[in-house]
């Protein structure tokens, strides 16, 4: 265990020093496996580990997803996401705040990105609510708990890096996300009316009833999205293609979308094409970063000491869990939500497999504390993001303004934990 754990402080040593995390966690990797094995070990597998991940077939699905997220965001939908929610909830206290919730989980289900969807919805969401008087707080608390359901809804591209390094079907992890996202828009909306509930004059209505006339009239207006996600989702879960097909359709069908939008230009497509391209590059850096540092961690004998541990104290092994979730929220106050699943999960699911429980089940209690990570000081990822985009509102205020929604996230979790059913109810349909 030792070498294991001079090997994490060498590695946030370097991260301190402004090291790139990819470069980081390569290179205590490589370091290490040649210190315990031979240098020419170290080369061997290093050489080996990035042309894998180069030619894998299944993380072709990153890339793809990526783009087809970046071409959803081309098409400018965020405001038809946000007006067709104010349709039915603009009349009710708060109810502002309670569609930037609906419009960020549905925008977010097909965008993947919660710093994307926080940002988007910075500029469609807050001036609104600020013109009719919310609370600055609230405004942008539910703004950046809102952008979180983008790393839980899928396609995610947090739930396809988790089944890549555990080995897990991604159609049943994308499956094992829809209860909990639905739990999380809930319990989101329950937090946003109690700010409401205990103070009115955070959230005051804005505006009468609306029909249903001119609710059918804004759902019409991103029913292109609700196709492309059902085909996306529907073909994975009927069996017709595997993930990464659907994730090939889906950025076609998201580059279609976004030409019938007339919002695709050939300079527009070529920003897109490098966005997700500087995106894939960086993210194929960090995973092949992450996996090297793996290996190393596994040459040591810190997975065995760990299970050590775990029957030297008779822990038993919702106790293991529990004190993990708590270890991640802690990491996320100070490491970058993907950098932390990427060192942390092939360290601690050997333990959670061996203790028996479910790995798709661990993934999405993996993916909920992740999230919390991004709106909890001093580094919440969102709120920094916010924090760039709307200067005019204090940090201070920002995280005021998100605690009511941690505390709902740490009840999701509690929920989670007790009743792993929510979470694989839908995968055991996948076979």
């Amino acid at each position: 265990m030792t070498e294991a754990l001079l090997g994490f402080a060498a590695m946030l040593a370097l991260i301190m020093l402004q090291v790139p995390v990819a470069f980081a966690m390569a290179l205590v990797g490589l370091v290490g496996t040649a210190l315990i094995r031979n240098w020419d070990s170290a080369y061997a597998m290093a050489g080996s580990m990035v042309y894998e991940s180069g030619f894998q077939y299944t993380l072709s699905v990153l890339p793809l997803f990526i783009l087809m997220g970046n071409f959803i965001t081309q098409a400018r939908l965020s405001k038809e996401l946000y007006n067709a929610a104010h349709a039915f909830l603009g009349h009710r206290r708060g109810g502002l705040s309670l569609s930037t919730i609906l419009a960020c989980g549905g925008f977010s289900a097909v965008c993947g990105s919660s710093l994307a969807t926080a940002a988007t919805m910075s500029k469609v969401a807050y001036p609104e609510m600020r013109r009719f008087g919310y609370d600055p707080a609230l405004a942008t608390g539910s703004i950046a708990a809102g952008g979180t359901l983008g790393i839980l809804l899928p396609p995610s591209i947090v739930m396809v890096v988790y089944c890549i390094l555990t080995e897990q079907s991604i159609g049943k992890m994308f499956a094992a996300g829809l209860i909990p996202g639905a739990l999380a828009i809930l319990l989101y909306l329950l937090a946003s009316a109690w700010v409401t509930w205990r103070n009115p004059a955070a959230g005051p209505a804005a505006g009468e009833r609306q029909g249903w006339a001119l609710r059918w009239q804004a759902i019409k207006k991103v029913w292109g999205l609700l196709v492309l996600f059902g085909i996306v989702m529907g073909g994975i879960y009927g069996g017709i293609f595997t993930s990464t097909e659907a994730a090939g359709i889906g950025a076609f069908g998201a580059m279609l979308f976004s030409l019938l939008r007339g919002t695709l230009t050939w300079r527009s497509l070529s920003e897109v094409l490098i966005e997700s391209t500087q995106t894939t590059g960086m993210l194929f850096m960090v995973i092949i970063g992450a996996l090297l540092f793996a290996n190393f961690i596994n040459f040591t004998s810190l997975p065995d000491d760990l299970k050590m541990l775990v029957m030297q104290f008779d822990l038993s092994p919702y106790t293991v869990i529990i004190l993990i979730s708590l270890l991640y929220i802690v990491l996320g106050a100070v490491l970058e939500s993907m950098s932390m699943i990427l060192l942390t999960v092939p360290v601690f699911y050997p333990l959670v497999q061996y203790l028996g429980f479910d790995l798709i089940w661990f993934g999405i209690i993996v993916v909920v504390v992740t999230e919390i990570s991004f709106i909890t000081p001093p580094f919440g990822m969102n709120v920094i993001v916010l924090r760039s985009l709307l200067p005019e509102v204090p940090l201070a205020t920002m995280y005021r303004g998100v605690m009511p929604f941690v505390f709902a996230d740490i009840i999701r979790l509690a929920i989670l934990i007790a009743f792993p059913v929510l979470s694989l109810y839908l995968p055991r349909y996948l076979g």
